[in-house]
C-alpha cells in the first residue's frame, strides 16, 4: 500500500529521479525561469524553496549545506546565496511561481508549466 508515499515517480528509478531533479534545480538557478511539465515543476518547488530558505540564513554552516545540496557546484551555490536569496530576505516562503501553460504541442500532450522566481 502507498499510504503516506506521495512522491512522483516519473517512470524512473530513484537515481534517475534524483538526477532529473538535480538538473532542474541547477537550470532554475542558472536561468531563473524554466519551462517543464507541470508535475516536474510541482515536485521541484519544495526542493528549491527549502534551498532559498537555507541560503537566507547567511551563516557558514548554511552556505556549506546549500553547496552540499547543489552537489558541490559552488558557482550555482554562490549565485543562489549572493544574488537570488537576498531578494527574499523579508519573506518566509513563496519564492517561486508556477504558471500553467497548455498541453505540449507534439508528442505526449502533457501539461506544461513555467516555474520561475518571483
Amino acid at each position: 500500500m502507498r499510504h503516506g508515499n506521495n512522491v512522483r515517480k516519473f517512470g524512473r528509478n530513484k537515481n534517475q529521479r534524483h538526477a532529473l531533479m538535480k538538473g532542474l534545480m541547477l537550470a532554475l538557478i542558472a536561468h531563473e525561469r524554466i519551462e517543464t511539465s507541470e508535475a516536474k515543476a510541482k515536485e521541484l518547488r519544495p526542493m528549491i524553496e527549502k534551498l532559498i530558505t537555507k541560503a537566507n540564513v547567511g551563516t557558514l554552516a548554511s552556505r556549506r549545506l546549500v553547496i552540499a545540496r547543489l552537489y558541490g557546484l559552488t558557482a550555482e551555490a554562490t549565485k543562489l546565496i549572493d544574488t537570488i536569496a537576498p531578494k527574499y530576505k523579508g519573506r518566509t516562503g513563496g519564492y517561486t511561481r508556477i504558471t500553467k501553460l497548455g498541453a505540449r504541442a507534439g508528442g505526449d500532450a502533457s501539461k506544461m508549466a513555467v516555474i520561475e522566481f518571483i
